[in-house]
């Protein structure tokens, strides 16, 4: 038997199966909103930020 969990949108019970293309989420209405969710930052996940270029190391002509 499948388990059955709270849709993290709506909290309405979703059947957890493959069978359910959008679990965890009811729909792809609740799936939408909490993308849009995460693109305007309402969540973030705490720690330290990347560093967006890490350092190459410099070509050296011997």
């Amino acid at each position: 038997m499948p388990a059955v969990v709270k849709c993290p949108t709506c909290a309405k019970d979703v059947v957890w199966a493959p069978e359910n293309k959008f679990r965890p989420f009811c729909s792809e209405r609740c799936k939408q909103i909490d993308l849009g969710a995460w693109a305007s930052e309402k969540y973030v996940i705490e720690g330290k930020p990347a560093d967006a270029s890490p350092e190459l190391p410099e070509d050296k002509d011997d």
